[in-house]
């Protein structure tokens, strides 16, 4: 589908009647599932692409959640000033502003007091801005698990939605929030064919919930009626358009949450952290191998393993080593510097995780390096659980990451090593390094701990 304002789509009439044949499930919040760990609900964060967005896909589930007494913040990535790029009455900045006042107003319509937020990105270039919209967003929900973010479907054809849609999903995969996505031009232009019911959820408005939404919609006046009566100033949501957002219910996608900016980074990048190049990559392996408390171990796993570097490094005090990350092309590229290593001992497999930690046991290494806060701290939890189901009773575990923000991304590396250390499931710390950059923490049992004392010798 290309994006096009003034074309006809597809009658109200042909929705009602998809939407009558179908039985979808009601949307309960507090009923909606999360992952391990997660919490009732408390907080909902809307993500909307343009001014209206929000009440045109949301409104309703904005004050049903009010209502219920849910936290609200409303987060706009653009002040729409590209609405009415021909209009001979308003420039761009008029425009803005204009949207703003109205985005306001509509949100204190639907949930009164609650937080607007507008990052004035640029309206119709949103996709160039994605990782800034991620990062607010992540910021707004930090530990999701008692969160719902709501956003634009991915699919619903306009690329300044999807591209909002992304950033949404990314964001609650990064913080273990819940995700709702909701369509705007979709049902304008799109098909009941093309529409994945299988994941849809139905949120009955009521004459309450309606009324608040029409209010809502007609606050957003520069675009429910003409700017001026002069060609360029045309109304952009007619009738026809709004009719779809009318209705007595409105209707949601629950699909899964999908960050792939660590892929698309591998992608476009072939050392995307320098490791091979960076004194600050190179000096955290001597780091990391230094603090072992062992010369030789049996079988090691490794988390995070990128391109390799360390793996390789690793291989050669481990009689067995699994190097696992989420990245299939980090992952091809570890492999191949495995294999040129002649580490044949050694292997690289891809694998999301905590959900798909490999069945192993008899580890007595995991090394968990400069990935941990790429974790909600849901899912770090259920890492650290599943790395104490795999470990050995003499095994080691050890934590290195960066101390300084992770701009994007929930945790930072002291907040990861703050987690490990109150693992009841782990062995105890039993040496800690940290300087400016970087900061090691080794668990383990005091008896794995190397005597200081020197070995005995004949003389």
């Amino acid at each position: 589908m290309t994006f096009q304002h003034d074309v006809s789509g597809t009658a109200e009439s042909v929705w009602s009647s998809a939407l009558a044949e179908r039985d979808l499930p009601a949307l309960d919040l507090q009923a909606l599932p999360g992952s391990a760990g997660s919490r009732p609900l408390r907080r909902l964060v809307v993500v909307a692409a343009h001014p209206d967005d929000e009440t045109l896909g949301a409104a309703g589930l904005v004050a049903h959640a009010h209502a219920a007494g849910l936290e609200v913040q409303v987060v706009v990535a653009t002040r729409g000033e590209a609405s009415h790029p021909h209009s001979p009455t308003h420039t761009p900045q008029m425009l803005a502003q204009r949207r703003l006042a109205e985005v306001a107003s509509a949100v204190a319509v639907v949930a009164p007091g609650q937080h607007l937020d507008v990052l004035c990105l640029p309206d119709g270039r949103l996709a160039e801005h994605e990782a800034a919209l991620t990062a607010r967003v992540v910021a707004l929900v930090g530990d999701g698990r008692d969160c719902l973010v709501v956003g634009p479907w991915r699919g619903d054809g306009h690329p300044d939605h999807e591209a909002a849609g992304r950033c949404a999903a990314a964001a609650a995969a990064r913080t273990d929030a819940r995700l709702l996505e909701y369509p705007v031009w979709f049902w304008h232009w799109g098909t009941a064919d093309d529409a994945p019911w299988g994941s849809a959820l139905r949120l009955e408005l009521g004459p309450e919930g309606r009324e608040l939404k029409e209010r809502a919609v007609q606050a957003h006046h520069s675009q429910v009626a003409p700017l001026s009566g002069r060609p360029g100033d045309e109304v952009l949501l007619g009738d026809d358009v709004l009719a779809h957002h009318r209705r007595d219910c409105e209707v949601f996608w629950q699909l899964e949450a999908e960050d792939t900016a660590l892929e698309r980074l591998h992608v476009d990048e072939v050392d995307p952290w320098g490791v091979d190049e960076r004194w600050y990559e190179q000096r955290k392996r001597e780091l990391v191998l230094s603090c072992l408390p062992r010369q030789r171990f049996r079988r090691a796993v490794e988390v995070g393993c990128s391109t390799g570097a360390l793996a390789a490094a690793l291989a050669e005090r481990c009689d067995d080593l699994l190097a696992l990350d989420q990245s299939t092309t980090a992952v091809g590229r570890a492999r191949q510097r495995l294999a040129d290593a002649g580490l044949d001992h050694a292997r690289a497999e891809r694998a999301s995780l905590p959900e798909e930690w490999p069945v192993v046991a008899g580890c007595d290494l995991v090394v968990i390096s400069e990935v941990g806060y790429f974790l909600g701290a849901a899912r770090l939890e259920q890492l650290l659980a599943r790395v104490a189901t795999s470990l050995d009773a003499d095994g080691v575990v050890v934590l290195c990451h960066w101390r300084h923000e992770v701009e994007g991304w929930p945790l930072d590396g002291p907040s990861v090593h703050r987690a490990a250390r109150s693992s009841r499931l782990l062995p105890p710390v039993a040496a800690t390094y940290a300087d400016r950059d970087v900061e090691l923490l080794v668990l383990c049992g005091a008896d794995q701990l190397p005597d200081p004392r020197p070995e005995p010798h004949d003389g």
